[in-house]
């Protein structure tokens, strides 16, 4: 796909089993590996932000094969370039979105808010 800048990993998060205290820890399987992708930020939302409340910063990301199943709540982790300000870091889908019907090359917009996972290093 043309104009890529990232590959990224696809995860689908599921609930684990109890620990030995009983709390049930979150756990993830990679569905799909190094996809080439393409990452947009989203302009804030200035009305909030003009009277002083913290906005959520949402991304869009571009994928080039349309037939892949990705669903709200899997996760998007930034695996390539190395050098990339969010390498490794997690973003939490929460819209998918198809290219026209019409076109060819169906591209999938995913729309993401970034994942902070409480308690981990990030």
């Amino acid at each position: 796909m043309q104009g890529t800048n990232i590959r990224i990993d696809i995860w689908r998060m599921t609930a684990g089993t109890d620990d030995y205290v009983g709390g049930a820890s979150i756990t993830g399987t990679v569905i799909y590996s190094s996809l080439p992708a393409r990452m947009q930020g989203n302009p804030d939302d200035q009305f909030l932000a003009a009277q002083g409340l913290e906005t959520l910063r949402t991304y869009t990301f571009t994928v080039g094969r349309g037939n892949l199943t990705i669903k709200e709540r899997d996760e998007i982790k930034v695996m390539f370039p190395p050098d990339y300000p969010y390498i490794n870091d997690r973003f939490r889908i929460t819209s998918v979105r198809y290219s026209d019907f019409n076109d060819p090359r169906r591209y999938m917009m995913l729309e993401a808010q970034r994942s902070v996972i409480a308690h981990a290093e990030q």
